[in-house]
C-alpha cells in the first residue's frame, strides 16, 4: 500500500513542470512557499529537503495540504491548469508533511533548521495571545530567531479554528496535535485557560513584554437582521463548531444558511448527527460559492440538498423555528462589484418546512475587542498598519482579529510576517 501511494505521489510529482516564474508560489501561494522546488526534492525521494524548503516559509504544511482552497491558491495559478488538470501542489505537500513525520528526529530537526541564538534578541519576550494558525506561526518564526515566546491561550488546548473549527473528516486532530507539538519544542511556553480581557490583561501584559501579538480569531457568527433570527433553533455555524453544543438532529431537517466552508462543514457534521434532510440556501449560484469546489462536491455525495439563488426573508415560528421563508434571486452586474450581485425576484416568495437553522454567513470579532483601547475600523476589526502594528506601536495583530483574508494559509502569512516586523523592530 506505501509503495503504491509513494508511486502514485511520485506520478503527480513529475507532472510539475518546474516552472521558473513559479506562479503556484509567487503568485497563487499566501505564504510564497517555493513550490516547485520542494517538489523537485520529492522526484529525487529527499523527503526531508523537501520539508526543509517548505519550513523556510510555513510550519503548518501537514494542515494547508488538507484544508487550503488549492484550487483558488496555488493550484489555480498552475500552468498545467491552463490546458488540463493542475499539480496536486496540496497532495503533495500533505505527503512529504506525513512522510517525514514517521522521523521524529528528522522532522523535528526540519522544524529547528536555521534556528539561531542572536544576541540581539537576547532576554527580548513576547506574547503572543490566541494559539490558532496566525499565533502558532508567529510563535514559531519567533522562537527560531532566539526570542522567548510565551502563548497565551484561553482553552486547554492550542490549535484554534484548527481544532474547534474544522470538523475531523476535514482535518485530522492528529496532523493538528503532530503540527503543534514540533512547534512547542522549539521552546515556546504557554499558559493555558487565560482569556484576554477576563485572565489577563493586554496593558499588564504592554508593560512586562516587549512586544504583543494578537491572534485570538473572531468567531462571533454574523447574522441577517431577518424576522425570526431571534427564535429558538436558530443557531450561529461558528459557535455551533466550537463549542460542540449541537441539539439533537435526529429525524430532522435542518437549513443551513451561506456559501463557504463553514457552511459545508456544518452541513456535513449536521448529516452525520443524524438529520433525516438538510439544505443549504445560497443566494448566489453554484460557481459564486466561496467555499472549495471539492468540499461542495463532498457534501452533495453525502445527500445535502443546495438552494442556490435563493435568499432568507423571513423565519417563521412561534417560540421555535417551524418553517423559513425563502424568495429567488437574479443575479446581475453592478457597476464597480466584481462579483454579479444577487437581486430578489418580485413574487417569487415560498416557505419549506425547517426544524433549525443555522446561520454560516462569515463572522465577526467579539465585542470586547473595541475596549481594548486599540483603534478599529467600522467592522469592529482591529486596524493595523502594513507591519500588522496596530494603533500601539508594541501590539501587532493578525490573523481574523485583523480582517485577515479568512483562509488558515493567510492567517499564517499573516503571523509570520508580524514576527518578521517585531524582529526588526526589536
Amino acid at each position: 500500500m506505501q509503495i503504491e501511494l509513494e508511486n502514485e505521489i511520485k506520478e503527480k510529482a513529475n507532472y510539475c513542470l518546474n516552472c521558473k516564474a513559479k506562479p503556484c508560489s509567487q503568485k497563487g501561494c499566501p505564504l510564497g512557499n517555493n513550490i516547485p522546488e520542494f517538489i523537485k526534492q520529492i522526484k529525487e525521494e529527499d523527503y526531508n529537503k523537501a520539508y526543509k524548503i517548505l519550513c523556510e516559509t510555513t510550519v503548518l504544511s501537514g494542515i494547508c495540504g488538507r484544508i487550503c482552497p488549492h484550487n483558488k491558491q496555488c493550484q489555480g495559478s498552475c500552468v498545467r491548469g491552463i490546458k488540463g488538470e493542475p499539480v496536486s501542489i496540496g497532495n503533495l505537500e500533505a505527503f512529504v508533511f506525513d512522510k517525514v513525520l514517521e522521523d521524529e528526529n528528522s522532522l523535528l530537526n526540519c522544524y529547528n533548521e536555521g534556528m539561531q541564538e542572536n544576541k540581539a534578541y537576547r532576554n527580548k519576550k513576547v506574547a503572543v495571545i490566541g494559539g490558532g494558525p496566525a499565533g502558532l506561526t508567529c510563535s514559531a518564526f519567533l522562537a527560531k530567531n532566539g526570542i522567548d515566546v510565551t502563548i497565551f491561550e484561553k482553552y486547554n488546548y492550542l490549535g484554534g479554528l484548527l481544532v474547534h473549527g474544522i470538523p475531523e473528516f476535514r482535518l485530522p486532530k492528529t496532523i493538528v496535535n503532530e503540527t503543534i507539538n514540533k512547534i512547542l519544542k522549539l521552546g515556546i511556553k504557554v499558559e493555558y485557560n487565560k482569556e484576554l480581557g477576563k485572565d489577563i490583561n493586554l496593558e499588564k501584559l504592554v508593560e512586562s513584554y516587549d512586544a504583543i501579538f494578537l491572534g485570538i480569531g473572531a468567531n462571533v457568527s454574523s447574522k441577517m437582521g431577518v424576522q425570526g433570527e431571534e427564535l429558538k433553533g436558530v443557531y450561529g455555524g461558528n459557535e455551533l463548531l466550537e463549542y460542540n453544543l449541537h441539539p439533537d438532529y435526529e429525524g430532522k431537517v435542518v437549513s443551513v444558511v451561506g456559501g463557504g466552508n463553514v457552511a459545508m462543514d456544518c452541513a456535513r457534521t449536521v448529516k452525520r448527527l443524524g438529520a433525516k434532510e438538510v439544505n443549504v440556501i445560497y443566494r448566489r449560484a453554484r460557481k459564486q460559492m466561496p467555499a472549495e469546489d471539492k468540499e461542495v462536491e463532498n457534501a452533495v455525495n453525502e445527500g445535502i440538498n443546495f438552494l442556490f439563488q435563493n435568499n432568507v426573508i423571513e423565519i417563521i415560528g412561534k417560540e421555535k423555528v417551524e418553517k423559513i421563508g425563502l424568495i429567488k434571486t437574479d443575479l446581475i452586474q453592478k457597476e464597480n462589484d466584481t462579483r454579479l450581485v444577487p437581486v430578489n425576484i418580485e413574487g417569487s416568495n415560498y416557505i419549506i418546512d425547517t426544524d433549525f437553522i443555522i446561520m454560516a454567513l462569515g463572522s465577526t470579532v467579539q465585542p470586547f475587542v473595541k475596549q481594548l483601547g486599540l483603534k478599529t475600523n467600522k467592522w469592529g476589526n482591529v486596524e493595523v498598519n502594513e507591519f500588522y502594528q496596530t494603533s500601539n506601536p508594541k501590539i501587532y495583530a493578525g490573523g481574523d482579529i485583523a480582517g485577515v483574508k479568512s483562509t488558515v494559509a493567510w492567517a499564517a502569512y499573516s503571523g509570520r510576517e508580524a514576527a518578521r516586523n517585531i524582529l526588526e523592530n526589536l
